[in-house]
């Protein structure tokens, strides 16, 4: 049974920084291409960070420049460093694992059709962004 578990999340004033974690067992982390998905309340989830297995990193728009994506394979932990947080970020984040190569395929995906794009999911940290 593959287990993800994110923690991290709080509350925080725009402008401020949060680092989200991501523990995954047991799986073989180092092969999953894995990813960072958000769901702001009122709209659909979202992609924020997608990990290929060689250390390569794909950004949302919204988030590039800001957040920074990594992962920590003897740890089996990957992180999300949340920087320069706007209250459009608050969001319950959640990470997945064992997800789609194609970036193109995920970035096809809109709304509820990416968590197709992934195999496991966590369950969810909320990230609140006061103005």
């Amino acid at each position: 049974q593959v287990q993800l578990v994110e923690s991290g999340g709080g509350s925080v004033e725009a402008g401020g920084s949060l680092t989200l974690s991501c523990t995954a067992s047991p799986i073989i982390f180092a092969s999953y291409y894995m990813g960072w998905f958000r769901q702001i309340p009122g709209t659909g989830l979202e992609l924020v960070a997608r990990l290929d297995t060689g250390g390569f990193v794909y950004y949302s728009e919204p988030v590039k420049g800001r957040f920074v994506a990594s992962r920590d394979k003897a740890k089996k932990t990957m992180y999300l460093q949340l920087n320069a947080l706007k209250p459009e970020d608050t969001a319950m984040y959640s990470c997945a694992a064992d997800c789609e190569p194609s970036i193109g395929a995920t970035m096809a995906a809109k709304g509820e059709d990416l968590r197709y794009t992934c195999n496991y999911w966590g369950q969810g940290t909320q990230v609140t962004v006061s103005s």
